[in-house]
């Protein structure tokens, strides 16, 4: 196991390496105006020693070098426009959290509500609980996410009274937020989770077991539950940087002073190094929700094997 997990870590330092050297490249090929603040008022002189200050004049590659030699020391450099010349990292400590707390919020939510309904689907199939949570399902994934978004935002204000926009102090301010965040995985939880638990009541050890007279309720909690969430498992860690993308309109929908509105901002803005840090820190993330995906997979699932040839995933 150990060996594939250093495999698996290796492969996933070379694609973050990947993503970001084409992230820096693309970016590198934007106007220059997206490192300077005010760059209409500055004179060429100006211009030409703030590209020199910051190293643009220098070969891609050479500036490529630099980045990574910065970044290993926790450098993700400064904002140019959005607040000048402050260190990225100074910026990012106070939304960072912000976006962490309703993300992971939102994915308890998710659990809590996917998990019981695709349980009651696949118990209930063809019944009510079934056709009620497809017809939940099919809601979610057919229309756009930003429509029922703006539903929420206007009924929750209309009907509960709850402000439109987000205050840190404001304990119910984050009720309309959370919500619209965990519809889409508690949607996806439901939906995956029916169907294992479904393929799993198919199999032969469920006819033996109902043939010997085990209770249904033991043979769906303790056999066909148990094997059919192990799959789900890998999907919860990666699920949560779909909440982090996802928060990118919601945070901008509701104010909410975190990553997501950030990023909005910032390319309105085009402020080059702060969309350049923010779109590695996602990055990051995912890369990380799947490897943290694949571990518990492997540590949970006894089928997994990694002393034979193509037992490893």
């Amino acid at each position: 196991m150990i060996k594939y997990l250093i495999k698996r870590l290796a492969r996933s330092v070379i694609t973050l390496f990947i993503i970001i050297s084409i992230v820096f490249i693309l970016l590198r090929l934007m106007p220059i105006e997206g490192y300077f603040q005010n760059y209409d008022k500055l004179t060429k002189e100006q211009i030409r020693a703030g590209i020199i200050n910051m190293g643009l004049d220098k070969p891609v590659l050479m500036q490529l070098k630099n980045f990574f030699i910065r970044l290993l020391h926790g450098d993700l450099g400064v904002s140019r426009i959005y607040r000048a010349n402050v260190p990225i990292t100074e910026i990012l400590s106070g939304k960072i959290p912000i976006s962490l707390l309703l993300g992971g919020i939102s994915l308890i939510i998710s659990l809590l509500l996917g998990i019981p309904l695709g349980t009651l689907m696949a118990r209930s199939k063809g019944k009510f609980w079934d056709k009620f949570g497809t017809a939940f399902i099919v809601f979610i994934q057919a229309v756009p996410a930003a429509v029922y978004y703006l539903f929420i935002q206007v009924f929750g204000h209309e009907l509960l009274g709850v402000s439109m926009l987000f205050h840190k102090d404001n304990i119910t301010t984050w009720m309309l937020p959370i919500i619209s965040l965990s519809l889409g995985n508690t949607a996806y939880y439901a939906m995956w989770l029916r169907r294992y638990m479904v393929d799993e009541n198919n199999k032969d050890y469920v006819k033996l077991a109902v043939a010997k007279g085990v209770p249904n309720n033991k043979i769906m909690i303790g056999h066909v539950f148990r094997n059919a969430f192990v799959p789900m498992i890998q999907y919860i860690p990666s699920s949560f940087l779909n909440t982090i993308v996802g928060s990118i309109y919601v945070e901008s929908l509701y104010s909410v002073p975190g990553m997501g509105g950030l990023l909005v901002d910032v390319v309105k803005r085009q402020d080059n190094t702060m969309v350049q840090a923010i779109v590695i820190l996602f990055a990051c993330v995912g890369i990380f929700g799947l490897i943290l995906g694949d571990i518990l997979m492997t540590v949970l699932d006894p089928r997994i094997s990694f002393n034979k040839k193509g037992g490893a995933r």
